[in-house]
């Protein structure tokens, strides 16, 4: 695997750009979604969760590609999207048609879960605006090759919502490598998006096709089964993402296949219970594995988020030119913070990070 070759700060516009739908999440706080009266609301969307918590956290100058219903509805998603300070410049505004049958703005119903109750996800999301991104509606080389972005991000949520979308995911990647952009990929299998366009099946042809054009690809041994088709015969369902000798086995196979993976990582979770989680990390890059420490009986308050702020995290220490044992603790420890608070998206802090990655304590800090 070759050293990742990240363009400078001075050359680009961004410093990362994420691809991907954001949906406006309801959260019933402490109640169920069946039985609440009353919900909170948050933005969040697989990829666009790692650009906000690069800007958020980390500092760095974000912005997202999407599309949004124009509507009151769309506008309290854009309200929320600039606290987090993502820049909206290339969201594309989708005209409202009065009622919601052509296009719409997604809705994301999540239960935290606590004890032996898991955390329930139900979407609401079709006929969204970024569901129906095609190939085209973007100015890919202005952003890339005017503009200038750094990283790019996106992922199989994205590649999932549509027969169009994986054709966005390719045109975007592939005039981002024009430019030389660096591209990561989250794999992010969700059985419940591709359950009525062809299942696994179709999964694994959409991912294959896309793989050749990453840099970093993430995933944990479910998702690089379900989207790559990479086998591990005898993983034990219980133990596979807590023993990273299975995600060894798994790696060796892909970058046989794939030698333009440069890095490949993921979060390694024992969910003890909906509330209390063994968490850890581990990536693949120069031919060595790098593992973050791994934190038995975490306590999660919220678990939505964790595995998109350990890839901002990662992220974060590949683009300092951190060394990647460094890299897999930034992504490790703001994972793991991320999911102390509600919502998808981080509200930790860089100086946080830092604390957790040296061993801190929850001791107050006053």
């Amino acid at each position: 695997m070759a050293a990742l070759n990240i363009k400078s700060e001075s050359e680009c516009k961004y410093d990362i750009l994420s691809l991907g739908e954001v949906m406006i999440r309801l959260d019933p706080g402490e109640n169920r979604i069946h039985a609440t009266r009353s919900f909170n609301v948050w933005e969040g969307g697989g990829e666009y969760n790692v650009a906000r918590g690069l800007k958020r956290c980390f500092g760095k100058r974000a912005a997202v590609v999407t599309a949004i219903a124009d509507n009151a509805i769309g506008r309290l998603l854009e309200d929320l999207m600039l606290q987090g300070g993502v820049d909206l410049e290339y969201v594309k505004w989708a005209k409202f048609d009065g009622i919601g049958r052509d296009v719409r703005v997604g809705l994301n119903f999540t239960e935290k879960g606590f004890g032996v109750r898991a955390a329930l996800g139900c979407s609401d999301r079709g006929h969204s605006a970024a569901s129906q991104l095609k190939k085209g509606d973007i100015d890919w080389e202005k952003i890339f090759g005017e503009d200038g972005i750094r990283w790019f991000h996106t992922g199989g949520i994205f590649a999932a919502l549509s027969e169009t979308t994986p054709d966005v995911v390719i045109e975007a990647v592939t005039i981002a490598k024009k430019y030389g952009t660096i591209v990561s990929y989250d794999l992010n299998y969700r059985p419940s998006l591709w359950k009525s366009t062809g299942g696994q099946a179709k999964a694994r042809q959409v991912n294959r096709k896309i793989a050749p054009y990453i840099d970093v690809m993430m995933g944990n041994e479910e998702d690089f089964t379900a989207c790559l088709g990479f086998e591990v015969p005898g993983m034990d369902e219980h133990i596979s993402r807590l023993d990273p000798t299975n995600f060894k086995k798994m790696i060796e196979k892909a970058v046989k296949q794939f030698a333009n993976f440069k890095v490949v990582a993921t979060t390694l979770r024992n969910a003890r219970t909906a509330s209390v989680n063994d968490w850890g990390a581990i990536i693949y890059t120069g031919g060595e594995f790098y593992e973050a420490t791994l934190r038995e009986n975490l306590e999660i308050y919220d678990r939505v988020g964790g595995g998109d702020s350990f890839a901002s995290g990662l992220i974060y220490g590949l683009m300092e030119a951190k060394s990647p044992q460094e890299a897999v603790n930034y992504g490790a420890a703001h994972g793991a913070l991320a999911m102390t608070t509600p919502g998808d998206t981080t509200t930790a802090s860089l100086t946080e990070v830092e604390k957790v990655m040296k061993g801190g304590t929850a001791r107050v800090s006053r």
